[in-house]
């Protein structure tokens, strides 16, 4: 199994010379399994290259898995960009949870970034075949000779994390993930209710990553700049960085980078905090993700 990185940014795209090197499109990961199937994790603005790559190497008609940490716009803004969907002959499942607040589907998504006012060509208009599969949480789910497991993170909207099992090897994305804090003082009547609730969210998320080969994190902010952020829903590398250490993964992405952060200044708020946990434990690897990272898993 091999995964690539084609989008690594926040909130955003950040495209220019201060972001060139690691790149200014937002979340997308290519994954293959070992029999060659497509899975894609996330729909921003990476996507589209990675389109434009697929139909490079001759592999339309595209038989694709495109599986949706949550709705939030850097997730999905490309999507209607995903060229294999103007193809005739391609598949392409889209994978998602259901939003308990509205109740839709992941087809909703879709649904709403096509509406005209938005983008100029209906879902009919596509001559790809698209088919919608809304996942149970905690249910995992066969693609290929793979199997997809997801967990419920932590963020504003409903996102999942999904744990990608191919013959032995296997990574884990975040999408987006504020660490878990309690809501309520010590002493309010609730606090006890509440710590007793992040615990065991932190303990099925734990679960889930533990022993993972590649685990890819949200490392939007610094422990210094976190608490101006704090309820936003995103990561920091120290977060990561413990989260890697509990679970016992074997090698940290660190993705989804602030997009007002250039190049030299990434690579300065990294050096520092790999400085800090050093040595790190367990033989534990570190990395900071770049658009074009390919990693194989062996």
């Amino acid at each position: 199994m091999k995964f690539k990185f084609w989008g690594v940014r926040g909130s955003i795209p950040s495209p220019g010379p201060r972001t060139a090197r690691y790149g200014g499109n937002t979340t997308c990961i290519e994954v293959r399994s070992d029999d060659g199937t497509l899975i894609v994790i996330d729909g921003g603005t990476g996507i589209f290259a990675l389109a434009q790559s697929l139909l490079a190497r001759g592999r339309a008609p595209v038989q694709a898995n495109i599986f949706i940490t949550h709705s939030h716009w850097d997730h999905i803004h490309g999507l209607p960009f995903f060229s294999p969907l103007f193809i005739r002959g391609s598949r392409v499942r889209l994978h998602g949870a259901t939003d308990p607040v509205t109740g839709n589907g992941i087809e909703h998504v879709m649904g709403v970034q096509l509406q005209n006012s938005y983008f100029p060509v209906s879902e009919t208009q596509m001559d790809a075949t698209i088919e919608y599969t809304t996942l149970a949480v905690g249910a995992p789910i066969a693609v290929g000779d793979a199997v997809v497991h997801n967990v419920l993170m932590n963020h504003p909207v409903t996102d999942l994390g999904y744990r990608v099992e191919c013959n032995g090897r296997s990574l884990f994305f975040t999408g987006d993930h504020e660490p878990f804090y309690n809501i309520h003082p010590p002493g309010h009547p609730e606090h006890a209710a509440y710590q007793a609730h992040i615990e065991q969210r932190s303990a099925a998320i734990d679960a889930v990553v533990r022993g993972v080969d590649a685990l890819i994190v949200d490392c939007s902010y610094t422990r210094e700049e976190y608490p101006a952020k704090q309820g936003w829903g995103h990561g920091t590398f120290d977060a990561a960085l413990a989260l890697a250490a509990r679970t016992g993964a074997k090698r940290l992405y660190c993705t989804h980078h602030e997009p007002t952060r250039g190049d030299d200044e990434l690579e300065a708020v990294f050096a520092d905090v790999i400085a800090r946990h050093a040595p790190l434990p367990g033989g534990l690897q570190v990395f900071l993700a770049y658009e074009g990272l390919e990693v194989e898993l062996h």
